[in-house]
């Protein structure tokens, strides 16, 4: 009988060293653990920032392509246009010409306005130079008259009207510019 009371007395009272072992194993992986969970917290976090890096330089990249494309749209008829120019040039020239034809004249008048008109709903906008100051962003000298009757840098008169398209410069005006005698 004292045999099986032993037994119980070591049954019932563990073995200290088996405690603290145990105890000690658990601190190491509750340690573990946490560690591997702070570093999966950081992964995260890069990752959530380097998602939201992609997001922002995707945004930036639509935003950049839809603003080129509209930009292109916008003007690309702007050579056609500019290939008509000549054109309208000449029909320009062919009004100021004395023809004794009034019909003639008539006829090409009507041409010249539907022609204007059409490439003024395009975009075409004329420069204004009448009497305007000499402005090297919108005139282009052809000549330089001496004269005391207008002011210093004032354009006289136009051989080539000048042309904005949608609010870009298409073509400078060719002017007379005067010049203090």
């Amino acid at each position: 009988m004292v045999e099986n009371s032993e037994l119980k007395a070591d049954v019932e009272q563990p073995n200290v060293d088996q405690a603290e072992t145990v105890t000690d194993s658990a601190t190491d992986q509750s340690t573990q653990l946490r560690s591997e969970r702070d570093q999966l917290k950081a992964e995260r976090d890069e990752l959530k920032e380097l998602l939201l890096r992609r997001q922002a330089e995707f945004d930036n990249f639509r935003k950049r392509t839809e603003r080129e494309r509209s930009e292109y749209l916008q003007f690309a008829s702007m050579e056609a246009v500019r290939d008509l120019l000549p054109v309208l040039d000449d029909f320009d020239r062919a009004l100021k010409a004395e023809s004794g034809h009034v019909e003639y004249a008539k006829g090409v008048e009507m041409i010249y306005t539907r022609m204007y008109e059409a490439l003024k709903k395009l975009g075409l906008e004329p420069i204004e130079t009448a009497g305007a100051q000499f402005d090297p962003h919108l005139h282009q000298a052809i000549e330089r008259v001496e004269t005391s009757d207008a002011p210093d840098n004032t354009v006289l008169g136009e051989f080539q009207r000048g042309y904005h398209f949608k609010g870009k410069m298409l073509r400078p005006s060719m002017v007379r510019v005067a010049v203090k005698s």
